[in-house]
């Protein structure tokens, strides 16, 4: 049999070559932390789970035993992205090597997102989700809170959208950071403020799209069992239409954006107009139809040989249909006249709440105008005081003039330097 020796004439055996690269390697390897994406998970009789870490260059073979694996939240499945934390075990009768695993964890996105199915498997276990905890929308919302940031475009479309669709709610803004370590905090403010204060009869809480980590806020517990504990009904407009988070499933309501969000909260004033046209015309069709209905039916009595001797009582009936006919007209009449002036009504209001808005919009335009003028620092210059400036400050009062240093006077129209003051 051939050996193979080293310079020094020494000759392994293969037991004492691999006990010699299982001292090497479990020494150096004894905690490392290694990422990779699970392959092919699996738990052994006596609990043991086993899997191989693997990336695009290579493998590596792990078993985490039942002692380790029973205090894993979740067991990672097959393509999940982890990072594995333990020690290198050196295999002798198989001569391989292996990670014994002591913790597994998610690894990037993937942290968050077994966060965030961890989280609604605990509420949905709670009950947070069930339909039957949800309260109704109100049909025709007087005031409307919504809990968003102030400088986003999601507040000025919903606002933009309530103006177009029923401009006779009102909006009351909380401000409220939409993402980052404040937000989740202000996003709960925003909602108890509405439910503690009860100056809105619906709530609206949301931002628009953005990744995971951006709309992570409307993932966390807390804003989650605010919108459960709130008083009022909640609507949930959180991102894009292909975008859930965790208030979308506690809301009463979810939706797809935030615009449709002012769209399921309000009824559109276009809508309500056609439906009072279709209820003006519906009452005149029915009471048509039941004037002809009680004028057949008195024709066809009178067509009865056997009631001609009635006659006289006939026609006293008929002169009694007729007054009742023209008493019934009279109601019509009445009517159509109250919704035409409901109809005038509401336009009226709808164009007095828009005008009230532009005298608004004008004179906060005129405040801030004739703020800006008074805050002018050189208007006093332009009425003919001076300035005194020394070493590029503002010399405001003696006792901070230095009468030996340079100076300059400062007019409306030109500066002068005096270098020398004392010559």
């Amino acid at each position: 049999m051939q050996q193979f020796t080293d310079e020094n004439g020494h000759v392994h055996t293969v037991s004492t070559l691999t006990g010699e690269i299982k001292a090497l390697l479990e020494s150096g390897f004894d905690w490392v932390s290694v990422r990779g994406e699970v392959s092919q998970p699996q738990t052994s009789r006596n609990g043991h789970l086993y899997f191989t870490l693997k990336d695009t260059g290579a493998q590596l073979s792990c078993v985490m035993w039942n002692s380790m694996r029973q205090q894993l939240d979740r067991v990672p499945a097959h393509g999940d992205e982890v990072v594995v934390s333990g020690s290198v075990q050196v295999y002798a009768p198989h001569g391989r090597y292996q990670l014994i695993a002591r913790s597994v964890r998610a690894a990037g996105l993937g942290a968050l997102q077994q966060a965030f199915e961890e989280l609604k498997r605990k509420l949905e276990a709670e009950g947070l989700f069930d339909a039957g905890r949800k309260k109704p929308l109100p049909p025709f919302p007087r005031v409307i809170g919504i809990v968003t940031s102030a400088t986003g475009a999601a507040f000025q479309d919903m606002r933009n959208t309530l103006e177009k669709r029923y401009p006779l709610s009102e909006v009351h803004l909380y401000h409220a950071a939409v993402q980052g370590a404040q937000a989740a905090p202000e996003i709960v403010g925003g909602i108890r403020h509405f439910s503690e204060s009860g100056n809105a009869d619906l709530l609206i809480v949301g931002r628009g799209g953005g990744s995971l980590e951006d709309l992570w806020a409307f993932n966390e517990e807390s804003v989650a069992r605010a919108i459960a504990d709130c008083r009022i009904p909640v609507i949930s407009a959180v991102g894009h239409e292909t975008d859930f988070s965790i208030s979308d499933f506690v809301a009463d309501a979810r939706a797809a954006t935030p615009t449709q969000a002012i769209v399921m909260a309000v009824p559109d004033r276009n809508d309500l107009l056609m439906r009072i046209g279709d209820l003006q015309y519906t009452i005149e069709r029915r009471l048509s139809e039941l004037l002809k209905r009680h004028k057949d039916t008195v024709s066809r009595f009178l067509d009865n040989y056997a009631l001609h001797k009635v006659k006289q009582r006939i026609s006293r009936q008929m002169e009694m249909l007729s007054w009742q006919e023209k008493q019934m007209a009279g109601i019509l009449q009445q009517r159509i006249m109250r919704y035409r002036d409901q109809n005038r009504h509401l336009g009226d209001s709808i164009a007095a709440v828009s005008v009230r808005h532009l005298i608004q919009q004008r004179s906060q335009l005129s405040d801030l105008h004739h703020r800006l003028l008074a805050s002018d620092p050189n208007a006093p210059l332009k009425k003919g005081y001076t300035r005194i400036q020394q070493n590029g400050q503002w010399v405001r009062s003696a006792g901070r003039f230095e009468a030996e240093n340079p100076f300059e006077i400062e007019w409306a129209d030109r500066r002068t330097r005096v270098d020398r003051p004392g010559a």
